[in-house]
């Protein structure tokens, strides 16, 4: 215990709440995180007492200033401690950029991520070789960093919440430092069958999952991820895990609506309209990331117009994607095939007074919340997901009582039911099928199953969903290992 430090809560995630980037004039620019999970996690940690946030620095500005300041605590620098406002407290680890980006690049989103999505193509891929286990060992310092410091900084008894795959390890790494400690380790990814999850060594898979069951409360969207990984639990341990239980993430209503009728949103709506005009919009926003689906996507609404050619002229398929991990060669091969896949679109069937497809692939959140705001069809096709945020957030802020067309792998299909059109994401035709229903569906209905799925898509909006995850972890004091 002499290393406990004074936080009853503290929190522990790869990206933290702010960034910090070096501008041309020699300042530093800070910008504080937005979204409904950073501002659900803020309330709750300006709520506690000497409350700390562990994250990771993300490019070599933070690392510098994270070495400077003592323990990482960048509320001691004047920029942060205004960006903060003085709600909580911190703390940046400055790991070596090598060491990170293995941890990160190498095992946390091209290997974790691909078998939590199945997106793995087995004849070719995976190969874990020398140079992977080299990657590995750094993915292991990575998650000893974090318990270290989450060590040092959680009060006796206090509540420390782990956040995703990036840090499936620290559980148990902390429960060995700590057993005084209530723990809980949230997935927001989806889960696999255990046959799959058997794509890694043995003896990682084993890490992982004894990593995970460190903790008191193991926290996943859905029934079906938590049933999933106490599958994995008893196929590879032969244990029934304790504490394993569900909260589904919604989204924050006013949060949304806050941010959603700014000017710049207003002129993004302008922008769209100027193309549109009043067509039908099935729209999307996604990242270009390879489990969002967007090529099928693409070749389900080219599909539509070739089978449903009444809709050419009267609907226009808004995307707008933001970039993702264009350092892995994978993903920028990807983001190419959309691209050229949409030119083929536009070719075929645009004509002077018509574009059928309208895609930017461009960081532009106010754009983004301009499309869900005009969409009469909001439409996701992801491979797997562990919820999807889009669809709940397309559910608030469409202004026109939308359709949704939604993969059944989606977490948010357990959520939404069957107000949803529900869709096997690799099924192209019954996609086309999914969107011509959801454009003839009578207004009626749509504004009836609408008002349904938005009730569901904000049930547990993020600052309650944070907060229901503390309570199963009950009051801070001593803490027993879990069995």
């Amino acid at each position: 215990m002499s290393m406990a430090g004074r936080a009853s809560l503290v929190v522990a995630s790869n990206r933290g709440p702010l960034s910090i980037t070096a501008v041309a004039d020699g300042e530093d620019e800070v910008s504080r995180g937005s979204g409904g999970l950073v501002s659900g996690m803020q309330t709750a940690l300006a709520a506690s007492p000497e409350a700390v946030w562990v994250c990771a620095a993300m490019n070599d500005r933070e690392r510098a200033l994270a070495r400077q300041v003592h323990g990482g605590r960048l509320s001691d620098l004047p920029m942060v401690a205004t960006a903060l406002g003085g709600d909580f407290d911190v703390r940046m680890l400055p790991v070596d950029a090598a060491t990170f980006r293995a941890a990160y690049s190498g095992i946390a989103n091209s290997t974790l991520w691909f078998v939590l999505h199945r997106l793995y193509d087995p004849p070719k891929s995976p190969n874990f070789d020398a140079a992977w286990r080299r990657q590995w060992s750094s993915y292991l310092r990575y998650n000893e960093a974090f318990a270290q410091a989450l060590a040092e900084e959680a009060a006796p008894g206090g509540h420390v919440m782990v956040q995703d795959y990036h840090l499936f390890l620290v559980p148990r790494m902390l429960r060995e430092m700590r057993p005084d400690l209530r723990i809980v380790h949230f997935t927001h990814t989806p889960w696999v069958p255990p046959e799959y999850f058997a794509i890694l060594p043995d003896d990682v898979s084993r890490s992982i999952v004894l990593g995970m069951l460190g903790a008191d409360v193991i926290g996943f969207h859905t029934p079906r991820w938590a049933g999933l990984f106490q599958q994995t639990c008893r196929a590879m341990l032969d244990v029934d895990p304790p504490g394993v239980r569900t909260f589904p993430l919604g989204t924050d209503p006013d949060e949304l609506n806050k941010l959603a009728y700014r000017r710049d949103v207003e002129l993004a709506i302008t922008a769209i309209e100027e193309t549109v005009g009043e067509r039908r919009v099935i729209g999307r926003v996604d990242r270009t990331e390879l489990s969002k689906n967007v090529w099928r996507g693409l070749l389900a609404y080219r599909e539509l117009l070739r089978r449903y050619p009444q809709w050419r002229g009267r609907v226009c398929h808004v995307v707008y994607n933001n970039p993702s991990r264009e350092d892995l060669p994978a993903y920028r091969e990807y983001t190419a095939s959309i691209e050229r896949l949409a030119g083929d679109i536009d070719d075929e069937f645009g004509t002077d007074d018509w574009s059928p497809i309208l895609l930017e692939v461009v960081d532009d959140y106010p754009a983004a919340l301009a499309v869900l705001r005009r969409s009469d069809v909001v439409f996701v096709n992801s491979v797997r997901d562990g919820m999807n945020l889009v669809v709940l957030e397309g559910l608030v802020l469409s202004e026109r009582e939308p359709a949704v067309v939604l993969s059944r792998e989606a977490g948010a299909a357990e959520v939404l039911g069957a107000d949803a059109l529900c869709v096997n994401p690799f099924d192209v035709s019954a996609t086309a099928d999914a969107l011509h229903e959801a454009l003839t569906m009578p207004l009626a209905e749509r504004a009836a199953r609408a008002a349904r799925m938005r009730a569901a898509a904000t049930a547990l909006p993020p600052a309650p969903w944070f907060q229901a995850q503390l309570d199963a972890l009950g009051p801070a004091g001593d803490a027993s290992p879990p069995a």
